[in-house]
């Protein structure tokens, strides 16, 4: 419940509220940075947000890997006051296997050993406890801890009971600025996207995009699914230019060197009747590799999505199912039984070549 302001409280709260021309202020210490930009200073928050299975925890496993190893991480670089080392990471979703499997990953990360326990990260699972319970554990850990100076809330949602609610965001969006100005600290959270369009869920998503210092946005590549890519979405310093990561055979993310953030062109009509032989047989050649198959329908169909959209025909699964029927016709794809294989001699002659 809020406090009752007395007016003995008011007279006190009045004194350190007031804001006087005479009054000296440093400039808040710029502590996670991309390049030439900052990210977050301590006395603000920031966020991770994207849909589901975009890799918002592994973005932010390279940002607290980099806090704590003081060197770059992806593209974080992280600097933070001597007492304000220590990290409090908080995770309202996953089951305590797999928090530790995060806290695996930020270890590998920093460069330390994977099973080894890190005297500046405490890594705290709140999945067991109710919305209230989290936002009391959180502020009684803040209370106890002064050296810290990052705080990660992985599941901002799982702090209220309707995320709909504009009172209830309104409280845990004032919660997030008053521990990171009261604490000088600085906060970073996790918020999903919808599903259908690249907006914050619910009302403290709004409430997220009006107060936070910068929300970044982790999206899957259009054309390569195993590769996720960081922009800000919003910003109050300048911008830097998206970059992407992939994760290694190790299960770590890790900085794709030659990526293009400029958008690909999409070709407006899917003519694939015209279109020239050597352009099939480049889409082709992503699609298949070196495997000719035998292939089963449902992968066959992703294959060829996945082929197509990086000649710039990026369309739907009902296209290609059709676009199939195309391929069986002319001797490209072959079928036995209901195994598919690609005929990788074939020779095509455009339609309007004929």
């Amino acid at each position: 419940m809020e406090m009752r302001i007395t007016l003995d409280n008011f007279r006190r709260i009045w004194e350190s509220i007031l804001i006087r021309a005479t009054d000296k202020y440093v400039t808040p210490p710029e502590v996670i940075r991309v390049g030439t930009s900052t990210i977050g200073t301590l006395g603000n928050f920031s966020a991770s947000t994207g849909k589901g299975k975009s890799k918002k925890t592994f973005n932010v496993c390279a940002i607290v890997a980099s806090a704590i190893s003081g060197r770059k991480v992806l593209n974080y670089e992280s600097s933070f006051p001597a007492d304000k080392k220590r990290i409090l990471y908080f995770d309202t979703e996953q089951s305590s296997f797999h928090c530790h499997k995060v806290l695996e990953r930020i270890n590998c990360l920093a460069g330390l050993p994977a099973e080894q326990d890190c005297d500046l990260i405490e890594f705290v699972m709140l999945r067991e406890y109710g919305p209230l319970e989290r936002r009391q554990i959180i502020e009684l850990a803040l209370a106890e801890r002064p050296g810290v100076g990052l705080v990660i809330i992985d599941g901002l949602r799982d702090l209220l009971y309707d995320i709909n609610s504009s009172n209830e965001s309104a409280e845990v969006i004032g919660l997030l600025m008053k521990w990171s100005s009261q604490y000088n600290l600085h906060i970073h959270t996790v918020l999903h996207l919808n599903k259908g369009d690249d907006n914050v869920r619910g009302h403290i998503g709004t409430e997220l995009n009006h107060k936070a210092e910068t929300v970044l946005q982790i999206s899957k590549n259009e054309l390569d699914g195993s590769m996720s890519e960081v922009h800000a979405s919003l910003i109050r310093d300048r911008d830097f230019p998206p970059f992407a990561f992939r994760i290694n055979p190790q299960g770590l993310p890790e900085l794709v060197e030659d990526f293009d953030p400029r958008p690909k062109a999409k070709l407006k009509i899917f003519d694939y009747e015209n279109m020239d032989e050597e352009l099939h047989k480049k889409a082709l050649a992503v699609a298949f590799g070196s495997t000719d198959g035998p292939f089963a329908f449902s992968p066959l169909i992703d294959r060829l999505t996945v082929g197509y959209a990086t000649i710039g025909y990026d369309r739907s699964r009902n296209v290609h199912i059709k676009f199939l029927k195309f391929l069986l016709k002319n001797g490209i794809v072959r079928k036995e039984g209901k195994d598919y294989f690609y005929n990788r001699d074939f020779h095509y002659i455009p339609l309007n070549c004929r």
